[in-house]
């Protein structure tokens, strides 16, 4: 009898283990950088922790992996994880609190009734859990650019869309909670034709919401217009429309292309704002978006949250040679005056000092100064860099990225002829 692997699964060559290694160290490195800690959460997890929060689209929830686990005489009903976050949301409610960065690397477990997919698919994993911000929503976005850059990875497609803005123009129409649930998760599940034969009762406020809905475009201007354009018949979607202009403004700032395809927000029902999905040509490498509603659904406190998943085993085909290793020095950046003129100087300056080999991370809500070797507050009138070096309390004042990084360069030359 011929001994077969399972159908779905995957054997990995050491020569595709050297590349899987060599993929999983450049993503750490890089969330190391940005100032993210790494965890990891069991492969068996309970199926409630799935189904009581209304987590996952019954899409998803078909595909999962559960079996009955005896434990003594009372059994309970278990799952392979199919999905990263929301373990690591449970990790969060149970062990942390305020703003943590957070990554992994695990495997998850989705049923394919064809078997010609891959049942078990690997993922890097990043949440950034205590942030609501805009700009927290930028920084995931960046970093998950940051790390496709950084394996050589070239001809990324960005496309954003937004959860929030969805569901207040479902509500819009008039349906009932089932109504839009149904029609929202099959929109999430990649179904084009999720409002067709529903029964609206304003068919002119519908065609207005279905165009809205249909619309695509590749700037923060095209949101301003729609905005203008149905300001009277949708001023409950204002405020999503409004937060999806500050994330699409922030990404033009530091000069990443995107487009908007307001029905391609294919991902969890969990996701509650900002959803962006990577694409190389046809393949998608990975997305992500803000789900401030999952933890407090969890029995969690009221956190917002984000975070975004890359797909390794995709990944694999396409990554080009690594970057050398670099040295490491822990650095916090604080914008001091205006948040949406600081933002690009603050994102550039961080990515100066992680390309000289730093761990940069901008200031966000609740961050502690206690584990940075220098804070470094970015003034402007006229622009300038004032850094303190936490050990001895020496500050600094210069006026260039380059000023700035002499002045580590020669703290750290300094402590290397100490020792």
């Amino acid at each position: 009898m011929k001994v077969e692997k399972y159908k779905g699964t995957r054997d990995l060559s050491p020569q595709e283990m050297a590349d899987f290694r060599r993929i999983e160290a450049i993503f750490r490195d890089c969330c190391l950088k940005y100032g993210y800690r790494e965890v990891r959460t069991p492969t068996i997890e309970y199926l409630h922790l799935f189904t009581s929060a209304g987590t996952l689209t019954p899409g998803m929830l078909g595909k999962v992996y559960s079996f009955l686990d005896w434990d003594g005489w009372s059994g309970e009903r278990v799952v392979l994880r199919p999905d990263g976050t929301i373990p690591v949301a449970r990790y969060y409610i149970d062990n942390l609190k305020d703003l943590a960065r957070l990554f992994y690397v695990a495997n998850m477990f989705i049923f394919d009734e064809t078997g010609k997919k891959n049942r078990e698919r690997w993922q890097l994993g990043v949440e950034l859990i205590g942030a609501g911000s805009p700009v927290a929503d930028t920084e995931l976005i960046s970093l998950s650019l940051n790390v496709l850059k950084n394996l050589g990875i070239s001809g990324v497609d960005l496309k954003l869309s937004h959860a929030g803005l969805i569901k207040a123009l479902l509500r819009k129409l008039g349906l009932s909670a089932d109504e839009q649930h149904r029609v929202f998760d099959r929109m999430l599940d990649g179904d084009t034709a999720a409002l067709s034969g529903v029964k609206l009762s304003n068919p002119q406020l519908a065609e207005t919401v279905l165009s809205l809905l249909r619309m695509k475009g590749q700037s923060a201007g095209f949101l301003r217009n729609l905005r203008a354009q149905f300001a009277g018949e949708l001023r409950e979607a204002q405020p999503y429309i409004d937060d999806f202009i500050r994330v699409a403004d922030f990404l033009e700032m530091l000069g990443c292309g995107y487009q908007i395809d307001i029905t391609s927000g294919a991902g969890f029902e969990y996701y509650t704002g900002l959803v962006f999905q990577l694409f190389n040509g046809e393949d998608k490498l990975g997305g992500g978006g803000r789900y401030d509603d999952l933890i407090p659904a969890m029995s969690g406190k009221g956190v917002p949250a984000s975070g975004f998943a890359l797909y390794l085993d995709r990944l694999m085909s396409l990554a080009g040679k690594p970057v050398a290793d670099k040295k490491e020095k822990r650095v916090l950046i604080r914008a001091m005056f205006d948040e949406s003129d600081a933002l690009q100087k603050t994102f550039e300056l961080a990515g100066n000092l992680r390309d000289a080999g730093y761990i940069a991370e901008l200031a966000l809500d609740g961050q502690s100064l206690a584990s940075f070797d220098w804070v470094v507050d970015v003034r402007d009138n006229p622009l300038r860099f004032s850094a303190e070096n936490q050990a001895t309390g020496k500050q600094t004042e210069v006026k260039s990225a380059g000023g700035l990084l002499k002045i580590l360069e020669a703290d750290s030359a300094g402590k290397n002829r100490a020792a």
